[in-house]
């Protein structure tokens, strides 16, 4: 029998798909995944909620699956956000050391993330995350952990994950419909670099690039801390949308050639290799070749790799990540994708697939659950013990601010 206090939920709200997976923390602290369910994800747009209600039905339908695999009631999870409106900014917070002998305590650790985190920000806009990057003690950088440390003046670099208030409030709402609380919202990109990356890639300089259904979402990741985020609002689904254009398909049909025949570079095919392309309106299916399938989906390949390659570059952090780039999503498992990658960042490529945990790992070893893997990963190891929200449209706004409240007293 499963304990309560033992599981860990994470929910993947996609655009194309949601995931929901069901952990199990064992005796030596690590994690087992014993459900996993997935559902078509229905009012969903760019990973922005438009339908309230098929969302819920949605989330629901994945829950349920999980449950009954793992055998178990859920009843809070870890929730991904994604979407054109996150953005991330880099901040730094300055405070002199007030404690006994100069010794720095949790309390002046608190306080300089809170100066850091004091950047003005739009009344549409909610702090997601707050990661510090390092801690400089009297003009000495480079420090990860300064508690016990002495000095004078303490400092810390931070990146700052933003994202709408109005998106996050919609997914709150929309997981807690479904009958869960939300421990917490996890940037989807963070919790797909916290169960595809290995120790030495943190540690080194990578980029993690997140192919979703709707968005395209990039971590850049040096000396195991996040120094860049970004949303390119191109995804799968565009993949998907060019075949239906281009082969006058439905776009349900689009999506399983897509997954079954899909290659994004030319020259990796034979020559003579054809396919049947269902057609509207009840014609006959028609007979193309898979080159012409290819020379449909490369210019996307293109374009989306290239717009993550000029974000890259505009980050300054292009010198400083020797370990490459690391591939995951759904849409990352079609072939080519890797070479192609290779091609335009001119950087060592690798598919992502999640690692670090046991239990049903043949059935969640594959990109498409990175994601939903890494939010029970992050939320494990870096969750903090916070009230779950628990929203109720008259109490929604106050409820997505919970984090906000817990260091606006100190400057009003």
């Amino acid at each position: 029998m499963v304990k309560k206090d033992n599981l860990i939920v994470g929910v993947d709200i996609g655009t194309t798909k949601i995931c929901t997976i069901i952990g199990e923390i064992d005796g030596q602290g690590d994690i087992d995944i014993i459900g996993l369910g997935l559902s078509p994800s229905r009012g969903l747009r760019k990973g922005v909620v438009i339908d309230l209600e098929s969302t819920v039905e949605s989330i629901k339908k994945s829950v349920h699956e999980a449950e009954v695999m793992a055998g178990v009631d859920a009843d809070a999870a870890y929730v991904g956000i994604a979407g054109g409106h996150i953005k991330g900014i880099n901040s730094r917070g300055v405070i002199a050391v007030s404690g006994k002998n100069r010794e720095i305590t949790q309390t002046d650790i608190d306080r300089v993330i809170d100066a850091a985190r004091a950047v003005a920000l739009p009344m549409d806009r909610e702090v997601i995350h707050v990661l510090p990057q390092e801690y400089i003690i009297d003009n000495q950088d480079r420090i990860k952990q300064p508690l016990g440390l002495s000095g004078v003046r303490l400092e810390v670099e931070v990146h700052i994950v933003t994202g709408a208030v109005a998106s996050a409030q919609n997914i709150i709402k929309s997981v807690n419909r479904a009958g869960l609380d939300v421990k917490d919202i996890i940037l989807e990109q963070l919790a797909s670099s916290e169960s595809t990356l290995v120790s030495d890639e943190r540690d080194l300089g990578a980029a993690v690039v997140d192919i979703a259904g709707g968005t395209t979402d990039l971590a850049i990741l040096i000396e195991g801390s996040i120094r860049h985020t970004a949303v390119i609002s191109l995804g799968g689904d565009n993949f998907t949308n060019d075949i239906a254009v281009g082969l006058r398909t439905p776009n349900k049909e689009a999506e399983k050639i897509k997954r079954n025949y899909g290659c994004v570079l030319t020259a990796l095919l034979k020559e003579g290799e054809t396919l049947a392309v269902p057609t509207v309106g009840g014609r006959k299916p028609r007979v193309v070749t898979r080159q012409v399938l290819a020379e449909i989906m490369e210019p996307r390949a293109e374009e989306i790799f290239g717009l993550v390659d000029r974000e890259i570059k505009n980050s300054g952090y292009a010198d400083m990540i020797p370990s490459g780039v690391i591939i995951t999503g759904g849409s990352s498992l079609m072939r080519g994708m890797v070479d192609i990658a290779e091609q335009i960042f001119d950087l060592p490529v690798r598919l992502g697939v999640p690692i670090g945990f046991g239990g049903l790992t043949d059935v969640v070893k594959s990109p498409e659950y990175a994601t939903g893997v890494g939010l029970l990963l992050y939320g494990y190891r870096h969750g903090q013990k916070r009230p779950s929200f628990r929203s109720h449209d008259s109490h929604l706004f106050q409820n997505v601010l919970k984090r906000m409240k817990e260091w606006m007293k100190d400057f009003f």
